[in-house]
């Protein structure tokens, strides 16, 4: 099993997902300051991974970690419910193995679910990364593929490569070769197209925060995904562990929204690609509204046509 978070007692190892799917390295992390830098900087990522790479952090850290690991990133909202959980912890290992062992049986749970949703020959489009290097293990929205497969179903992935920071390419892909999960590979703009001609059956992603009325954040390009996936009359669905959902937030439009580095947008490891001098946007993510969504899939089961009151009953 791939395994992005290793608890060593004294220190926390993070599969470093900047280098992949060159080198698979672990970056060593013994305080909360330098889980915050992992998490900022996208050694780890994923809505999941990032809250239970934190509660790590405040054992390494104590009291003092909860500002750090705050300011590491603000869309995600499992960050805050994990620092939330640790402020009452009476023993920090303890709880942090917990969050880790949960969001895995979680996300088994939910990969059950949702598997029910795919049809034996279903090929799948997915964005980002939602698999098990975006949480403790087997993942979300990829985790859906992963059960569905694991029951016998003849899945296949379309894999948008998700510019600017590529973890469609990079990392889903990457996961699907080691499984042996058939997987294409494509270029974000050419989506359309394959949903236009036929060859989408179903779009699938993950979230890092879904709002009480079902708004749902997630990789910027994903809301694109959603209006394609309506015209064409695709269901799209998204997977996401009940830590994912805000019910503190109305809707969507009070989902912050993470703008990063010029960098990541003007080139790529280095390689410069835009001319310099010119001016850059670098939204992280966007907000698919609900009326957009097939379903939701968390591990207690799945809801159809989220919306304000079907969620709250979810959650009561």
């Amino acid at each position: 099993m791939i395994e992005p978070i290793r608890w060593q007692g004294d220190r926390l190892e993070l599969l470093d997902q900047r280098l992949l799917p060159e080198k698979s390295v672990y970056v060593t992390c013994r305080t909360a300051a330098e889980v915050a830098a992992a998490i900022r900087d996208m050694v780890v990522r994923g809505a999941p991974a990032i809250g239970c790479a934190a509660a790590f952090g405040v054992d390494l850290g104590g009291k003092d970690a909860f500002e750090i690991l705050g300011k590491s990133r603000p869309t995600a909202v499992n960050l805050f419910w994990a620092l939330e959980r640790m402020k009452s912890a009476a023993d920090p290992e303890a709880e942090a193995l917990a969050i880790l062992a949960e969001d895995l049986a979680a996300n088994r749970a939910m990969g059950e679910h949702g598997a029910k949703l795919l049809p034996d020959g279903a090929r799948v489009m997915t964005y980002c990364n939602a698999g098990a290097l975006a949480t403790s293990g087997h993942g979300t929205a990829l985790g859906v593929i992963r059960s569905a497969v694991l029951s016998k179903k003849n899945i296949s992935v379309i894999a948008c490569e998700t510019r600017p920071y590529l973890q469609g390419s990079r990392l889903t892909a990457w996961e699907c070769v080691q499984e042996g999960i058939p997987c294409t590979l494509i270029t974000d703009n050419m989506a359309g197209h394959l949903m236009a001609t036929g060859k989408v059956d179903a779009v699938i992603v993950g979230a890092d925060r879904i709002a009480a009325n079902g708004d749902t954040a997630n990789k910027i390009g994903t809301y694109t995904l959603a209006v394609l996936a309506q015209r064409h009359r695709l269901p799209f669905y998204v997977a996401a562990p009940l830590s994912t959902f805000d019910a503190k937030l109305a809707d969507g439009s009070a989902i912050p929204i993470e703008e990063r580095a010029a960098q990541e947008v003007t080139g790529y490891r280095g390689q410069r690609s835009a001319p310099e001098g010119v001016a850059v946007r670098n939204p992280a993510f966007d907000v698919t509204p609900a009326e957009l969504i097939t379903a939701i899939v968390c591990e207690k089961g799945v809801v159809s046509a989220p919306d304000r009151a079907r969620l709250a009953a979810l959650l009561r």
